[in-house]
């Protein structure tokens, strides 16, 4: 028997684990990245959706091709959470690099290796640049930083695979300065609906906490200024808990440990069995497992638990930690977001935070692929007064966010009758064929930060859209693949949606071809006037057909 095959052998306590759909379509997808040549490619999974699982038989493919494999990461946690995953579902065993643990003279394929001791030279100089085939950066938003860079850049010929929760904007803009692709993205919205995950209901607590003199420190509210601004709110805060989280298995993230004791103590004296863990708890493991047993029903903690920490029966989760950064407020959340017997859906407090910046994150940011639709989803939460599910919110902002839209097209288009113009901007023709994706889009891989290309510029004039108003080229790019999609499809081309809705006709963009054609025929013959027997405004599709 070969040595790989000596090393695949699947011991007694191996778990045969059947992947879910979602999960073996994203192991393929990696594994088709690399093979197409994009040795640095992303995954993105929500949490409670089994990313170890996944980049566990990506290593286990990668093992039987005879590779040697990285998995880093920057805590203890989730070191072991990735070694004891990938022994359970593939059998195989790892060696470890961290502290006084090394790999070095270890025949396992496997390597875990904390990012703090594989930085430092002294360790990184005992492996040749190649001796890992493959690398896998577990949470993957931290690896832009200096000390993931430095273990990165020593391996460079290894494919790396980055994953991570779903990340905001910024998180994307950022790991596309070292990411070549996205290889699979699972959303929150998606896992809900296909039943893998909990849904989640927000409920906005009417009391206002101010935070105007919240000092920024490395992108994100201050922690120190938190607990201050914080504090004098706690009481009332625990008040609001009484009403809502008394049967609840709640989860209370603080931003300081002095904060998160004192908040254990005023819910202990309103009844509440609450516990409290921080970096520093000797008895940590054991409050954990009395938790996860019931002998508390409210666990505080000052940022602790946001990564590899999991109790499925949590069904409340309390965010006293005001973040801008939608991965750490993803992570937050996540840890009340898997499936458990009895649960029924996971409740999510939000408050009123007071600031004068806009970009603090709240339920809707969970999935909502706007600020525009985020908005309008945390305003109305915030008048609804009772517990909303959040994907019920945003199919209410996203129509809300249209009729806006519409009313602002209207006005626009008033305008734009005054200008004769042979090619169709394309915002007109993004807000009448409702494309969320694209009037939202923010490039995150590098060649889509660039300038369209002459050939992209060229086959939007054929398609009749003003090139001048298209950026750069990965809109270009997913442009062309919704006109050529509309066109295989057989619906209105951008001249015939500006042509109409200058006559005052309504969403054209979801008209076919052929009836469009068929009305700006019969407007040609009346003299290119709309008949009179026809009201623009209230005219649908139905009636050509009819």
């Amino acid at each position: 028997m070969t040595l790989v095959g000596l090393r695949l052998l699947h011991n007694r306590e191996t778990i045969i684990i059947k992947l879910r759909p979602y999960q073996q379509e994203a192991r393929e997808a990696i594994q088709r990245e690399w093979s197409e040549g994009k040795k640095r490619t992303l995954l993105v999974l929500p949490t409670g959706c089994g990313k170890t699982i996944v980049f566990s038989k990506v290593i286990e493919d990668r093992v039987r091709e005879g590779e040697r494999v990285l998995v880093l990461a920057h805590r203890g946690e989730l070191l072991d959470q990735a070694s004891d995953k990938l022994e359970k579902s593939t059998g195989l065993k790892t060696a470890t690099e961290k502290a006084e643990q090394t790999s070095v003279g270890s025949f396992f394929r496997v390597v875990v290796g904390s990012v703090q001791t594989m930085q430092r030279e002294k360790r990184l100089s005992q492996f040749p640049p190649d001796y890992f085939d493959t690398i896998v950066v577990d949470e993957a938003h931290h690896c832009i930083s200096d000390g993931y860079q430095r273990v990165l850049q020593h391996f460079e010929q290894s494919n790396v695979l980055g994953v991570t929760a779903t990340p905001d904007r910024g998180d994307m803009r950022n790991l596309g300065t070292y990411f070549e692709s996205l290889a699979y993205e699972y959303t929150l919205p998606k896992a809900i609906k296909e039943g893998f995950l909990s849904p989640i209901k927000a409920l906005t607590i009417p009391l206002k906490l101010d935070l105007t003199g919240v000092k920024q420190q490395a992108g994100d509210f201050s922690t120190r200024d938190l607990g201050t601004a914080l504090d004098p709110y706690l009481y009332q805060i625990a008040d609001e808990m009484v009403k809502h989280c008394q049967n609840r298995k709640t989860v209370v993230f603080l931003p300081l440990v002095k904060t998160s004791q004192k908040f254990r103590d005023i819910l202990e004296d309103r009844g509440f069995r609450a516990a409290e863990v921080n970096g520093e708890s000797k008895d940590r493991a054991e409050i954990l497992e009395d938790f996860e047993n019931d002998k508390y029903n409210v666990l505080c903690n000052s940022m602790l638990l946001t990564e590899g920490w999991d109790s499925p029966a949590v069904d409340c989760i309390v965010v006293l930690r005001p973040t801008k950064v939608r991965s750490l407020y993803s992570q937050m959340v996540g840890r009340g977001t898997r499936l458990h017997e009895g649960k029924t859906e996971l409740l999510l407090l939000d408050f009123l935070w007071h600031t004068e910046r806009h970009e603090l994150c709240h339920p809707a940011h969970l999935i909502a692929t706007s600020d525009e639709v985020a908005k309008k989803m945390t305003e109305n939460i915030e008048e609804a007064g009772i517990p909303i599910d959040i994907e019920e919110a945003e199919s209410k902002a996203t129509e809300d966010v249209v009729a806006e839209r519409e009313e602002a097209l209207a006005k626009q288009l008033a305008e734009m009758k005054r200008r004769k113009q042979k090619l169709v901007d394309p915002l007109q023709f993004e807000m009448s064929i409702q494309a969320e994706d694209l009037s939202s889009y923010v490039p995150a891989f590098g060649w889509e930060m660039g300038p369209p290309s002459d050939s992209q510029v060229k086959t939007l004039e054929k398609f009749g859209i003003l090139p001048e108003q298209v950026d750069n080229a990965g809109k270009a790019s997913l442009l062309l693949d919704r006109l050529n999609f509309r066109r295989s499809e057989g619906l209105t081309t951008p001249k015939q949606i500006r042509f109409l809705e200058q006559r005052g006709f309504q969403h054209v963009g979801t008209w076919q071809f052929e009836t469009a054609r068929k009305m700006i025929a019969r407007i040609s013959s009346n003299g290119w006037r709309v008949p009179l027997s026809i009201n623009p405004a209230t005219f649908r599709e139905t009636d050509m057909i009819n």
